[in-house]
């Protein structure tokens, strides 16, 4: 009787999950699909700063990028090995031998 009880409970709860992930994906659809003007923060900034953002901010035409940017470099092995083991022999308790 108590396993028909779990299974109840579990089977009910599975249905609130789901109901409520449904319910967050059309509500998600439909504020993406809704065209958004110029994000507020930007637009607060403008407001309350002369100065321009930074060159690296702007695009081609000079508006504000609206999007994350991540630049990376480069690294091979032995370049991170040679400027781990600089660290190492720059660190106060290291021992040059």
């Amino acid at each position: 009787m108590l396993q028909l009880l779990y299974i109840l409970a579990f089977t009910v709860l599975a249905v609130l999950a789901v109901g409520n992930l449904i319910r967050n994906l059309i509500n998600f659809s439909l504020s993406a699909s809704r065209a958004h003007p110029q994000s507020s923060r930007f637009r607060s900034f403008q407001s309350r700063s002369q100065q321009p953002p930074h060159p690296e901010l702007l695009d081609e035409a000079g508006n504000v990028i609206d999007e994350p940017l991540l630049v990376m470099r480069s690294m091979t092995v032995e370049d991170a090995r040679e400027q781990l083991d600089q660290l190492y022999r720059q660190s106060p308790g290291s021992s040059e031998e």
